[in-house]
């Protein structure tokens, strides 16, 4: 046996492992006094937005809105027509169809699975002939103007991790958002509105909802979405307190700032960057958020374009118009969400009340935004995190049936900046359960939206613990077939 061989056998002892994880350790510290944050893989200067030379190609899109129906719709019962549903209506599900997909535990228990066919009436519309159900009579008169993906796949079955993978890019808890990346990517053409903008629907229940789906994960902070809400305050915590002016603010952070720069210039730490920023963009909103929420000057034609909620501040109708004064603001990415799309029962009834809450606003959204001249650098997108099934969930002699969770296919839409009109991409089997066609991953979706906006999804990334992130992960293809 040779010395090397005898080092390798060597049995090492506690106190061996203990001096030599100390002298690794010293190394690192060491190695953070000297440069801190590239010795601990955070952030270095190849990660600053002024190195990122963005965009890397013209973009066709300078705004996103995401419109986003938590919950998940029904694609069966509003935008994918399967008239073989209604001819097998009540029959089980062939085992060949479904094969050896995994169930949510809603639905792994019942004895059978019969196919239900949707109540609702569809019809084909516009010149370009699309089928959609009778539940969106205001979106049905702009299919012209939509691209519709019916391919959308994704790998999670229930809602949170489903919801987190399509807004972030990993099932996993924190990963920075879409709208994160893109804040930290582009930035904004408005230095006195954030970036990155959250409005949520309100009084509305359903599968909950998370702030890091519009966190700022491992980004700096300055980048995580804010959100708006209706009411008095809607950032919290931007007024001054009692007794406090504007001036005596500003004075106040004229000296917070030196301080920081001082604290920064000795630690390094990129967070008290982020703070600082994100208290002048405070102090500037005190002025741009009040005016930008304020309503009252729009025209009564506009108010009946959006429908009657559009007046109740908080509502997605009122959101919808808000996303528009927000485009016009040049804000970058604003994110709506709305609860309520998870019918598992009383699917009828609901989906319903779901479509009329957000058919019209939706579709006055785009209508308002071509007429300003908007939606040719304005991307509108419409969807949920994965589909419902074609089998019921209950019993199909009760009236209260539903569908569960299907992540094999789904639907979204998207109009405006960048994406061909009148279009439907991708095709599902006639039990509306399996792709046939061009089937969408959701990375493949991430890189198309980032696409648009100029950006090589592969490109824009961001070291952290030693490893450089993106968006889409390790996968992803640019839907170059969509594109105009």
């Amino acid at each position: 046996m040779n010395c090397n061989d005898h080092h390798h056998n060597e049995k090492f002892t506690r106190r061996d492992f203990l001096t030599k994880t100390s002298l690794g350790l010293g190394a690192l510290t060491l190695g953070s006094l000297i440069n801190p944050t590239p010795a601990l893989g955070n952030i270095n200067s190849n990660n600053l937005r002024e190195n990122l030379n963005l965009p890397h190609f013209p973009a066709k899109a300078k705004r996103i809105i995401y419109l986003f129906q938590s919950g998940a719709p029904s694609h069966l019962d509003i935008f994918d027509y399967k008239p073989l549903l209604k001819k097998m209506h009540g029959k089980e599900i062939p085992d060949s169809v479904r094969g050896e997909q995994r169930l949510t535990g809603m639905t792994a228990g019942q004895a059978s699975f019969p196919l239900v066919s949707s109540i609702f009436n569809f019809k084909q519309h516009g010149k370009s002939g699309i089928w959609m159900s009778d539940l969106m009579p205001h979106t049905s008169k702009i299919v012209d103007e939509l691209c519709f993906i019916k391919s959308m796949y994704t790998e999670e079955i229930n809602h949170d991790p489903a919801v987190t993978f399509l807004q972030t890019g990993s099932n996993l808890p924190g990963r920075p958002s879409m709208g994160s990346w893109v804040s930290y990517g582009l930035g904004s053409d408005n230095k006195n509105l954030p970036e990155f903008v959250v409005l949520v629907t309100k009084n509305k229940s359903g599968q909950p909802l998370y702030a890091r789906s519009w966190g700022n994960g491992f980004l700096p902070s300055k980048y995580q979405g804010v959100q708006f809400r209706s009411g008095k305050d809607a950032v919290l915590y931007l007024e001054n307190p009692p007794g406090v002016t504007g001036d005596i603010r500003k004075e106040q952070l004229d000296y917070l700032k030196k301080l920081e720069d001082e604290n920064y210039n000795d630690i390094g730490d990129p967070e008290i960057l982020s703070r600082m920023s994100q208290y002048e963009m405070a102090y500037r909103m005190q002025t741009s958020v009040p005016e930008v929420m304020d309503v009252s000057n729009e025209p009564d034609y506009i108010f009946d374009m959006y429908g009657e909620d559009s007046k109740n501040p908080g509502t997605f109708a009122a959101n919808c118009l808000l996303a528009r004064k927000l485009v016009e603001k040049d804000v970058k990415f604003i994110q709506l969400y709305h609860q309520g799309w998870d019918q598992h029962g009383n699917l009828n009834n609901d989906i319903k009340i779901q479509c009329k809450e957000t058919d019209q606003a939706s579709a006055a959204l785009i209508k308002d935004l071509k007429q300003r001249g908007l939606l040719e650098d304005t991307l509108v997108i419409w969807g949920g995190e994965f589909g419902r099934t074609s089998y019921t969930q209950g019993s199909i002699d009760s009236p209260s049936y539903g569908r569960d969770h299907h992540p094999r296919c789904f639907t979204i839409f998207m109009a405006g900046a960048g994406v061909k009109k009148g279009i439907t991409y991708g095709a599902t089997d006639e039990f509306g359960y399996n792709l046939t066609e061009d089937p969408v991953h959701v990375h493949d979706f991430q890189a198309t939206i980032m696409h648009l906006l100029g950006i090589d999804h592969e490109r824009l990334t961001f070291k952290h613990q030693g490893r450089r992130y993106r968006l889409t992960d390790v996968h992803g293809h640019v839907v170059k077939n969509i594109l105009s």
